[in-house]
């Protein structure tokens, strides 16, 4: 298991449809990170939703790439744009979507949403 989103490795595999317009979504309802701040767990519903290029990201590498931010002190705006940066830089996809909704702290739940490309 990598130790942070720095050491994990994200694999991939050739799209079988290449030039053909389709979703994949894929949903982690059991999240975690750490609070910058306080160093308290943060938990999320991260949803992922892309159109492959050429490649695909294989799901179990993605597991343990997720599982890495689990000691990872980082904000929740962060923690979404970083995941849309590697997979973007690892699939180069035809559109990508990453939503974390985040546990409620202090009262207030927080949702993120990055996109690619942007616009």
């Amino acid at each position: 298991m990598p130790a942070s989103p720095d050491e994990a490795q994200l694999e991939t595999f050739d799209n079988c449809r290449p030039g053909r317009r389709f979703w994949i979504t894929l949903d982690c309802p059991e999240f975690s990170s750490l609070c910058p701040v306080t160093g308290q767990p943060d938990t999320a519903h991260i949803v992922i939703r892309y159109i492959p290029a050429e490649r695909c990201v294989e799901t179990k590498s993605l597991k343990f790439y997720l599982a890495s931010f689990r000691n990872t002190p980082a904000f929740n705006e962060v923690v979404v744009n970083r995941i849309l940066d590697d997979l973007v830089e690892a699939l180069d996809p035809t559109e990508l979507t990453v939503s974390g909704k985040f546990g409620a702290r202090g009262g207030i739940q927080l949702t993120c949403e990055a996109k690619h490309p942007e616009g």
